[in-house]
């Protein structure tokens, strides 16, 4: 349950203009990643989320996508008051499945301000929570719990290999000013096992998954409507983050990748080597937004197509963050053939999306 006072005290942290807190520590070139530290929380930053996505298999072989994503908020109000009921920091989250044969989106949603217990984060190393909502790195393995009146998932993902930086070492660029750039990285190939309750249905689950975890203080440069995004997960072990920020008029404001290669290297790849091309929209009979749900995505000299596991992947946090966005599992084809699974979300095709 979601109280509406913490609803109020979300959305305006979310719409704060960057003179409301003149203190929010600033993402810096050259400033290096160091693990298990920057696993955790940042809390002198505005903004920052921990986003686990990925596809499950269930005993029949059937799929079903999966998301947790917790979001910390530095709000800028009351960090003077000592009282420990002002709201400094938020913590809000997003849950959801995607089961092919319901045909829509499971999902939930929760905040509340940090604190007393009922909802945190910790430094040093991930954990953030709120109520018996979880998300934790344990002994370098991540474990995420979620239970909702329609749904529920005890999941523990083990990593495959190290993190993939993004941009320069970490320093992730939003545009050419480099105030809109944000420290992040991912860590593909997790490799899943747990448990999913759909209804009163419980069954174990195998799979793979994605995280990432971002923060800044600045996000959207001006001019940006919002992001198309994808983390993808290829089947001989490679992995690939693609991302452009998109104008009104829907083209790319910028753009980047970083491939890691079936052997473990990483390449980072310029804004001309990465190119998003819709091909086919599918329009909420909810919300009356068109989404494009087929893409074509061209990274290098490679080529591949994006298909849902089915169209109607929309999530509306209105109730949280004031977000409309659609965040799916997509199967990755080359060539006419299932070369990996992931991830695509996709913001601002409603209202313009304002966050920082």
């Amino acid at each position: 349950m979601i109280h509406r006072r913490t609803f109020l005290l979300a959305l305006a942290a979310l719409s704060l203009g960057p003179a409301a807190a003149s203190d929010y520590a600033p993402v810096r070139p050259g400033r290096r990643l160091v693990f298990p530290t920057d696993h955790g929380g940042h809390p002198a930053f505005r903004n920052e989320w921990w986003y686990a996505t990925g596809w499950l298999d269930r005993p029949d072989g059937s799929p079903l996508g999966f998301q947790a994503t917790f979001f910390r908020v530095r709000t800028g109000l009351a960090e003077d008051n000592p009282s420990a009921f002002a709201p400094r920091q938020l913590i809000l989250a997003h849950a959801a499945l995607a089961d092919p044969g319901r045909g829509r989106l499971l999902h939930d949603q929760r905040a509340a301000r940090a604190g007393f217990g009922r909802a945190g984060y910790t430094e040093g190393e991930t954990r953030v929570w709120i109520g018996d909502w979880q998300l934790e790195r344990l002994d370098g393995t991540y474990h995420a719990r979620v239970a909702s009146r329609e749904f529920a998932y005890a999941l523990t993902m083990a990593p495959a290999g190290p993190p993939l930086l993004h941009g320069a070492a970490g320093f992730s660029a939003k545009a050419a000013d480099p105030r809109y750039a944000s420290h992040y990285y991912s860590v593909p190939q997790l490799r899943v096992s747990g448990r999913v309750r759909i209804g009163s249905e419980d069954q174990p689950v195998t799979g793979r998954a994605w995280l990432d975890h971002e923060w800044s203080s600045e996000l959207l440069p001006p001019g940006a409507r919002g992001w198309d995004w994808v983390g993808l997960n290829f089947a001989d072990g490679g992995a690939l983050m693609a991302f452009r920020l998109r104008r009104g008029d829907a083209t790319a404001l910028w753009s980047g990748a970083t491939w890691r290669a079936p052997d473990g290297s990483d390449r980072v790849l310029p804004a001309a080597a990465v190119l998003f091309t819709p091909l086919r929209q599918w329009r909420s009979p909810r919300t009356g937004i068109a989404y494009p749900v087929v893409w074509e995505l061209r990274v290098d000299s490679r080529r591949f197509l994006l298909q849902p596991l089915f169209d109607d992947q929309e999530l509306d946090s209105r109730p949280s963050t004031g977000a409309l966005y659609w965040e799916g599992a997509v199967r990755v084809l080359e060539d006419n053939r299932e070369v990996g699974r992931g991830y695509l979300e996709m913001t601002g095709y409603g209202d313009a999306l304002r966050v920082g």
